[in-house]
C-alpha cells in the first residue's frame, strides 16, 4: 500500500516540523479550492480546497453508538503525523482524528506503528483505524473499508519568478520544455493534455526542480505537496513559485488519501464519513488543514 507522496528527503524543508506547523488561518472555504481573496492589503489570493461533497447528506442512523476509536498511525511523516519534541505526536492526521472522536463523541487513542505494521494491526484486531496518508484505489477498498478522501495532492507547475513563462495554458505552454519524473504519471499527463511541450526526463523530483531552478528548463510539474515544502526550503534559494493553478483530475492524480478500518465494520466507516462531512462543512477542517500546510499547494 502506497502513502500520496514519497517520504520528503533530508535536508528539503529549512524548518522544523513545528516550525511548519505555523500558519495563517483562514475562515473561509469553497468547493475544491476555488479563489478567497485572504490579504486587505496585498489582494492576495489562496485556494482553500475542500475534498468532501458539500451537499452529501448526513442522516441519522440507528444503531450502537461508537464510544471509543483505537487509531494507529507513524510518527516521522511530517507534517501528516510525527513525534514532536515532547515525544507526543503531532501533526494534520493526528488533529484530525481527535475531531473526528470529539465530534462523534468518543474516547479516542493514538498510536505510533512502523508504516508496514498499521495495516496489519487491523486484521489482527489491533486497531480500529488507520490514519497515515493510505492512497484510496480500488485494492485497498478490495480489502478493506476506506472514509472519505482526507485530502488530495493535485499536480501543479513551478518556474522562475523571473522566467520566460507566466501563465500554463496550452498557448503559453507550446514549445516549453518541463521537468518531469520519467514514467510518472506527471509525464502522462502531460502527454495527453500538453502534447506540444518539450518534456524533459529525470530520475527523481529534486533532479527534475533543480534543473528548473538552473533554467535548463523552463517549468517542472510535479506532486504540488512535495513542491510547497522545496519552495520553503533552502534548496530552492526562493527561485521560484508556482505558475498556474492546480490539476486534480483523479483518473491520473487519483482518488486521495483515506482513513482505513477493517473490512465490515461498516459502522464505524459510516460514521468517520459523517463526522468528516459536519468536520468540513463548519469550517473545522480548513482550519486544520491550513495550520498544518502553511505553504498553500492549491
Amino acid at each position: 500500500m502506497h502513502r500520496m507522496f514519497p517520504r520528503f528527503p533530508p535536508g528539503l524543508c529549512r524548518s522544523s516540523p513545528e516550525a511548519l506547523l505555523l500558519g495563517l488561518v483562514f475562515a473561509a472555504c469553497t468547493l475544491l479550492g476555488a479563489p478567497v481573496k485572504v490579504s486587505a492589503q496585498g489582494e492576495q489570493k489562496i485556494r482553500i480546497p475542500v475534498f468532501i461533497d458539500p451537499e452529501r447528506r448526513v442522516e441519522r442512523r440507528l444503531g450502537p453508538r461508537i464510544t471509543s476509536i483505537r487509531f494507529v498511525t507513524e510518527d516521522d511523516y511530517p507534517p501528516f503525523n510525527f513525534a514532536g519534541a515532547d515525544g507526543q505526536l503531532q501533526g494534520f492526521n493526528i488533529d484530525l482524528a481527535r475531531a473526528i472522536c470529539a465530534e462523534i463523541d468518543a474516547q479516542c487513542t493514538i498510536q505510533p506503528r512502523r508504516w508496514d505494521l498499521l495495516l496489519p494491526a487491523l486484521d489482527a484486531n489491533e486497531a480500529d483505524a488507520v490514519i497515515a496518508s493510505h492512497r484510496i484505489d480500488n485494492d485497498l477498498r478490495r480489502r478493506f473499508e476506506v472514509s472519505l478522501p482526507v485530502y488530495r495532492v493535485p499536480a501543479r507547475f513551478v518556474g522562475r519568478k523571473d522566467g520566460p513563462v507566466q501563465a500554463t495554458d496550452a498557448a503559453a505552454l507550446q514549445g516549453r520544455s518541463i521537468a518531469v519524473v520519467g514514467g510518472s504519471r506527471h509525464e502522462a499527463y502531460l502527454n495527453a493534455l500538453f502534447p506540444a511541450v518539450r518534456i524533459e526526463r529525470f530520475p527523481n523530483a529534486e533532479r527534475a526542480l533543480e534543473a528548473m531552478r538552473r533554467q535548463q528548463v523552463d517549468l517542472a510539474f510535479a506532486d504540488a505537496i512535495a513542491m510547497a515544502f522545496w519552495l520553503n526550503g533552502s534548496e530552492s534559494l526562493d527561485c521560484c513559485a508556482f505558475i498556474g493553478g492546480p490539476y486534480a483530475e483523479s483518473r491520473y492524480f487519483g482518488e486521495g488519501a483515506g482513513i482505513v478500518m477493517r473490512k465490515g465494520n461498516g459502522a464505524l466507516r459510516q460514521a468517520i464519513d459523517d463526522a468528516l462531512t459536519r468536520i468540513s462543512r463548519d469550517g473545522r477542517f480548513a482550519r486544520l488543514y491550513l495550520k498544518h500546510f502553511p505553504v498553500p499547494f492549491y
